[in-house]
């Protein structure tokens, strides 16, 4: 990463003395400063290099100001102490040019540097594809429906980061872990690092204790068939990993009735599941972005039930449908008014207490979707 990015990024941090996750640094995009280098950055960041050729899913890891690339085997899997760059090439049935959206994920205990990293280097991405991509924000447990559909095998969140590795350890030097399964369907089910403790298991779900070469798949008296199917798939494809040498032993009954899963989990608290819980807001707020005035400012236009027809295409909106917003960009707005879309974006989620809203900027020529969810 450039020298100037990263004065950039820790200027923001040097503004307040204390943050929490749920700040995007993105307060200095859209400056002169910001602008150049973001031109040069693009072209001289290594990762870009060869992505987005063919149709597939690339995703990079954010590491000390730096772009990494995440193995493909570890695809659907995330460290709640980091933040990714998603990026997924596909083409459209009646179009041979290759079409692009990236997303950058931030995890629950990712660092203010990663994530505002992570947002900057993403609108770089998109600047190296000629600003073709369409860009997400998302956030840990409350991803999109887009986001989710590129791992068939679904999302697994795992404690601390990526250095804490996975499948790099010697089964015969483990450290063990508790995996929870839930879902209402086998593409819901999702599954999460869970602490070491007895009081973790339940009698709705499916766990996996996972201590190394020896895998124990917990299967609640009330859990459903698609959480164990789920589990039995999960567990496999761990077995394929380190080349088949766990032996798998499955439980029906009081787990711990079993000696060695009593000497592994111990007593303690239950962690807390409040940001887990699924986004259920009816709000539906229109509001403008717009500089014609000479300064850049938002305000609301309609709330309620919006339209298409109340989309100006000098402007660019903010469409809060509660449960995803869109920044949609006219096609004769302004440079500065959109180059600030995604910031203002995040702002205004942070103003009214709903940071882990997903996040979508959308051209006005590419917002079929938001167009079907207006009414």
């Amino acid at each position: 990463m450039s020298s100037t990015l990263q004065m950039i990024l820790m200027a923001g941090l040097q503004k307040q003395e204390e943050y929490n996750w749920k700040d995007s640094n993105l307060a200095l995009f859209g400056s002169d400063v910001e602008k150049q280098v973001k031109l040069e950055s693009a072209q001289s960041e290594p990762a870009w290099n060869n992505s987005g050729q063919k149709v597939g899913l690339e995703i990079w890891r954010i590491v000390k100001f730096n772009v990494e690339k995440w193995p493909k085997e570890d695809h659907g899997r995330f460290y709640e102490g980091d933040s990714y760059i998603i990026l997924n090439t596909y083409k459209n049935p009646d179009e041979d040019a290759l079409e692009y959206d990236v997303h950058f994920w931030i995890g629950k205990y990712s660092t203010q540097d990663e994530y505002g990293t992570a947002a900057y280097k993403t609108v770089e991405l998109d600047t190296y594809h000629n600003d073709k991509p369409v860009q997400h924000r998302e956030v840990q447990y409350h991803e999109s429906n887009l986001f989710k559909s590129y791992f068939k095998e679904g999302l697994t969140y795992l404690k601390g980061g990526a250095d804490s590795g996975f499948r790099h350890v010697k089964p015969t030097e483990y450290t063990p872990r508790l995996l929870h399964f839930h879902g209402d369907t086998l593409n819901d089910v999702v599954v999460k690092q869970v602490g070491l403790i007895r009081q973790n298991l339940n009698d709705h779900d499916v766990f996996a204790l996972d201590a190394g070469l020896k895998i124990y798949q917990i299967n609640g008296p009330k859990s459903d068939k698609d959480e164990r199917f789920k589990a039995l798939l999960y567990i496999q494809r761990l077995r394929d990993e380190r080349n088949g040498r766990p032996k798998v032993e499955v439980i029906d009954d009081d787990p711990l009735k079993d000696r060695d899963i009593m000497e592994i989990l111990k007593d303690g608290e239950t962690e807390s599941h409040e940001d887990e819980a699924p986004i259920e807001n009816d709000t539906r707020v229109l509001l403008r972005i717009s500089d014609a005035d000479g300064e850049l400012k938002m305000e609301t236009v309609a709330e309620g039930e919006i339209q298409k027809e109340m989309l100006d295409p000098n402007d660019v909106f903010l469409v809060d449908l509660g449960v995803h917003l869109y920044v949609w960009v006219g096609d004769g707005a302004s440079s500065n008014e959109s180059k600030n879309g995604l910031s203002y974006a995040s702002n205004y989620l942070n103003e009214v207490n709903r940071f882990s809203c997903p996040i979508t900027v959308v051209p006005q020529g590419r917002a079929a979707q938001l167009y079907r969810e207006l009414s």
